[in-house]
């Protein structure tokens, strides 16, 4: 295997993240505080518009943690999750020793269906467990149906927690992913559109829930001299470090939407003329996807498997789709309500090399690789 490797979606510097890193170490902010966290909370305030209010912490699953104690999710209750998603979607929940009560997709975003997710909140309410939140992912970029799951959501005054940890450049009707809920996260873990290393941010409606996010981050310390905790806080602050990073990151966000898009767009024409091969595309002109990872339905669980071992001969990555996580065995015991479109994308379903590093070789090698599969 002489072939460099293809990853699926890898860190892609954009040049300028060393110049922040440098301010930091030359003032010494080498802290989970600073001018370069404050500067990052600020360029994505900007960036999502809405008037909605930042706070960086360590990991898009912090973020939803923190989401989840600002809506109030305590022990035993119950808060509805998409099924089809990375499992940090849904164990923030058991954090809060919550439920998670899982829901089907629908076929056209592959997100959480609003038929189902209504056949959830009815049956749940009827057993005396209306649920706390409901935690809709938009899938590898794509946003989900956001009018239908808002109207369902709000016939029963059930808060949306926007999990936008794939979506940052994604938007529906013009409004950025991740402005849609009263919260939501981000991620910039190193595989996502942009990075911080590792990290990522609560999107607040206001000021007010951003310091109490804040606080509750920088382990909840009480207004003292001395050392003085009157509830149970966190170590999930971003660090000054990372943020610099994550500042250069922001100025190149624009360019590395466009070239993931174009991947998809490559992947379009590469398909084109194979039947029974199709993307994961936008429904309509309402949607505008950051195609963050490009994903494909084949026609089986054996032609999914084929082509990701074809493509790993070569040194190219590929990876099925998110395991259902009402298939997952820690979650084995938790409601699930749908039917099996979630289950037939995971079988079918195939993420494809997608990153905005990828060079014109890399392309021509991920061609050849598919076309020498299906015989082309």
């Amino acid at each position: 295997m002489d072939n460099p490797k293809i990853w699926l979606s890898s860190p892609h510097m954009g040049g300028t993240e060393q110049k922040y890193i440098k301010e930091a170490f030359d003032d010494n902010w080498v802290a989970p505080l600073g001018p370069n966290v404050n500067g990052l909370e600020a360029d994505l305030e900007s960036f999502l518009r809405e008037e909605k209010k930042i706070a960086a912490v360590s990991a898009g699953t912090a973020a939803l943690h923190l989401a989840l104690i600002l809506s109030g999710v305590e022990a035993g209750d119950e808060v509805i999750c998409q099924s089809l998603t990375f499992s940090a979607s849904a164990n923030p929940i058991v954090y809060q020793g919550a439920t998670p009560v899982f829901v089907d997709s629908e076929p056209d975003t592959w997100n959480i269906c609003p038929d189902a997710l209504e056949e959830a909140i009815k049956d749940r309410i009827a057993l005396g467990k209306k649920p706390k939140a409901i935690i809709a992912v938009h899938l590898y970029g794509m946003p989900y149906k956001v009018d239908e799951i808002h109207a369902v959501a709000g016939k029963y005054s059930i808060p949306v927690i926007e999990d936008a940890a794939e979506a940052l450049g994604s938007h529906y009707k013009g409004q950025n992913c991740g402005t849609f809920g009263p919260m939501a996260i981000l991620s910039f873990n190193g595989n996502k559109i942009i990075t911080t290393s590792g990290g990522g941010a609560l999107v607040c409606p206001d000021e007010g829930l951003k310091k109490r996010a804040v606080f509750l981050a920088t382990q909840a310390r009480d207004q003292a001299a001395h050392y003085q905790h009157s509830h149970i806080g966190y170590n999930y602050r971003m660090s000054n470090i990372c943020a610099g990073i994550g500042r250069g990151q922001m100025e190149v966000l624009e360019e590395r939407v466009a070239q993931r898009r174009a991947m998809h767009a490559f992947y379009t024409e590469v398909f084109s003329d194979v039947e029974g091969i199709t993307l994961l595309k936008e429904p309509d002109e309402d949607y505008f996807c950051n195609h963050w990872l490009t994903a494909i339905l084949t026609e089986s669980f054996e032609q999914r498997e084929a082509l990701r071992l074809a493509m790993e001969e070569d040194n190219i990555e590929s990876r099925p789709i998110w395991k259902p996580m009402h298939l997952q065995p820690v979650f084995k015991e938790a409601p699930y309500y749908g039917g099996g479109i979630a289950e037939d994308i995971f079988d079918k379903g195939l993420c494809l090399p997608s990153g905005s590093n990828l060079t014109d070789t890399d392309r021509d090698r991920i061609r050849s690789a598919v076309m020498k599969f299906l015989n082309l």
